[in-house]
Order: structure tokens, then C-alpha cells, then sequence
């Protein structure tokens, strides 16, 4: 892969949930927040607030040696918010419109990207869209979409329009089905997917069940996660999985080794509470071991 920064664009934000307690993610940022720990200096794009929520983001990045340059400032809009609340046990989420992150704005050109990382949410306003293009148009290396597919806010020939402009596309089986009009059910949607998209590859994850591999060349690479690890919280789970696949573009690894990276990475941060882990001690056994250190 050519010279040139990793560029993660899309949504930061707080879950709020019912006993007053604030989460920090969004998985643009949970993805960058992984890459800045494993030493890659991504150079993240989105926009907060001039609130005590957007102040304590720019803080966090700053502690954890992200580079500010590219997190906008909103004098009108709220820093990113999903109200978080149960219902017979089980999680709904509102998130909350508009926010910072609606409103991107295109900046002027700094370093090239190599490789340009976005999902879907932080594209509901035509105004973040823009701002999108406006680093499609840089010409990267490689555009990597991660499907995160939010209700109500998305459309699906609005994704499938950005899908036929990535190279690698992340997605689930669900995900899939919703997006894949030939569907049928069958072991050969994944394989239909990635041709009718032209794409390089396709990451496809099935949960419990692992995660596969799929390239242009017929290739296909699959993983199953390690079941004897403690799970205590597997939000963020995918943008773990997403970080260390882009790493393993990056760093030219083989296809199959980076999978079962990524599955490990991913298996290992289940066992923490939250989407990201602000001790740089947890990140230490994976540089060592994948000779990222040197």
C-alpha cells in the first residue's frame, strides 16, 4: 500500500444510559481509537460540539495522542448522543438528530489518505456526504465501508450507492440479506455480493460463529473466535474486528493471518467493559506479538 495516513471519517459520540451513566464510542471512533494504540497515527475526521461532552472527547483524544487536527468544532449543534434504554430486558437505542456529526464540513486537503475507513450513520445529512466526497475525491488507495446499519437512518439504495464505491466492504449476515436484492439464503450470497459490488474483498462476520474472508480472486479465509474467554461486553465488538483488518491491509499481512488477528483482538476486548480500553498495558501483548513495536 502506498504512503499515506489511514483515514477514519464518521461519527463520535456518548451513550447515555438510564442511571445517568456516558459511554464514549461511535465506531468511526472506536476503529481510530484502535489504531492510535497499535501505532498507526489515523487521521480521524468528524465534528463535536462546543459542549462539556465535546470538550471531554477532544481531552480523551488528546490523553490517548490522537492527532486533533481533523475533529471539528459545532457552535450550534450537540456533540453526538444515543439515548440507551431497555425494554423487557433488552437494549433500544435512539440516536439523537441532528448532531455535530451531521454537519462535517469538507477541510482543506492536508496529508493523503491511503486508505479511507467510513460507515453509514454520519451519512443521513447531505452535509457530512459532501464532506465525505470531498476525501473520496483525494483518491485513496483503498475505501473501506463498514456497513453499520441503524434504524431509521438509513436507505437502502443510499448505502448501496456507497457500496459501489468501496473496495472492501465490512458487513454482517444480516446486513447482508437487507442489502443483497439476490438473495437467496444460500453459501453462495457472500461470494454474489462481492461480484455484483466489484469489490476487493468482503468481510463477513456471523457473531458466535466467526468470521470469513472473501477477495476478487476466489479466495476465502474463514475463523471461528476462541470460546474460553470471559464476555463482558460485546459492544464494540466489530470495530475491534475492523481496526485490526484495516492494520493488516496496511501492513501488507497475509489475508488469513489478519483474520485471525482481528478475531483475537476482538475476543480479547469482549472481555472488557465498553467499546475502547484507555490502558495502553492491554494493547502491549498484540504490538509485541504482531512486531508492531519495532
Amino acid at each position: 500500500m502506498r504512503e499515506g495516513r489511514l483515514c477514519i471519517f464518521g461519527e463520535v459520540l456518548f451513550d447515555h444510559f438510564p442511571d445517568g451513566k456516558r459511554v464514549l464510542g461511535g465506531a468511526p471512533f472506536n476503529v481510530a481509537w484502535h489504531l492510535q494504540a497499535f501505532g498507526q497515527a489515523p487521521h480521524f475526521v468528524s465534528r463535536v460540539g462546543t459542549d462539556p461532552e465535546g470538550s471531554e472527547i477532544r481531552s480523551a483524544m488528546h490523553d490517548w495522542g490522537m492527532d486533533l487536527a481533523g475533529l471539528q468544532s459545532d457552535p450550534q449543534l450537540p456533540t453526538g448522543r444515543v439515548d440507551v434504554n431497555f425494554h423487557d430486558g433488552e437494549p433500544h437505542y435512539a440516536i439523537v438528530q441532528p448532531c455535530a456529526y451531521d454537519a462535517i464540513v469538507p477541510a482543506p486537503p492536508s496529508d493523503a489518505c491511503r486508505l479511507l475507513y467510513h460507515g453509514s450513520l454520519a451519512l443521513r445529512d447531505a452535509r457530512s456526504r459532501a464532506a465525505l466526497e470531498g476525501l473520496r475525491a483525494r483518491a485513496p488507495e483503498t475505501v473501506f465501508v463498514d456497513v453499520n446499519l441503524r434504524p431509521p437512518w438509513w436507505q437502502a439504495e443510499q448505502v448501496r450507492a456507497m457500496l459501489s464505491e468501496a473496495d472492501w466492504v465490512k458487513l454482517n449476515a444480516d446486513e447482508l440479506t437487507q442489502l443483497h436484492t439476490a438473495a437467496t439464503g444460500g453459501p453462495s450470497d457472500a461470494a454474489d455480493f462481492l461480484t455484483a459490488y466489484q469489490l476487493r474483498g468482503l468481510i463477513l462476520t456471523r457473531g458466535a460463529e466467526g468470521a470469513e474472508i472473501l477477495t476478487e480472486q476466489g479466495e476465502r479465509f474463514t475463523v471461528r473466535p476462541d470460546r474460553s474467554g470471559k464476555v463482558v461486553d460485546t459492544v464494540g465488538a466489530g470495530d475491534a474486528f475492523a481496526s485490526v483488518i484495516i492494520l493488516g491491509l496496511a501492513n501488507g499481512w497475509p489475508l488469513d493471518i489478519t483474520l485471525e488477528r482481528a478475531q483475537a483482538f476482538a475476543s480479547r476486548v469482549v472481555g472488557n467493559r465498553g467499546a475502547i480500553v484507555r490502558d495502553p498495558a492491554f494493547y502491549k501483548f498484540f504490538t509485541e506479538q504482531w512486531n508492531l513495536a519495532a
